[in-house]
């Protein structure tokens, strides 16, 4: 495997304008260029340079969920067995009102969970049914599954460089 290329001065300074998030106007790689002295293109194919090494896993929206009335926020935990969980998984990320679907290890007994998926709704009835839906999807491949719901709002990010 070879290793992945170091940053330079360049990559730095765009992690460094783009880690909190891009500037929300119209073209926001344009003004990231101008910000840091390059050509909006080289922002880009850097970007996606540092996406297809794994530098950068995503580049994407972060909604604000209870700002957009979903004040129901439940982590679907689903008990499925190991040889299947990147399948089922796929099928449970693909559905348009779960957020993110990941794998997690179990710790039995008391965490038989491995499989997560996170479901917004604007009140516990409408995360109960969207969970159902998964459950349908899911059939006899899920053994148990709970409900985890969030009690307040945590500040997500991501690494931060030192400026």
């Amino acid at each position: 495997m070879t290793p992945s290329p170091a940053m330079d001065d360049i990559d730095r300074r765009l992690v460094a304008a783009v880690q909190r998030g891009l500037p929300l106007v119209p073209r926001p790689y344009h003004a990231v260029a101008e910000a840091i002295g390059v050509e909006p293109g080289e922002v880009m194919s850097r970007l996606r340079a540092m996406l297809a090494r794994g530098a950068v896993r995503r580049i994407g929206a972060v909604p604000n969920h209870y700002a957009l009335g979903y004040r129901a926020n439940g982590m679907t935990v689903w008990d499925v067995d190991d040889a299947r969980t990147d399948e089922l998984g796929a099928v449970v990320g693909a559905l348009e009102f779960v957020s993110h679907c990941y794998r997690r290890p179990r710790h039995p007994p008391q965490w038989p969970y491995n499989l997560f998926a996170m479901v917004h709704g604007r009140s516990r009835d409408e995360v109960e049914a969207k969970t159902a839906q998964i459950a349908a999807r899911l059939g006899d491949a899920a053994r148990a599954h709970q409900i985890l719901y969030s009690t307040r709002i945590l500040k997500k990010t991501g690494l931060r460089l030192a400026d």
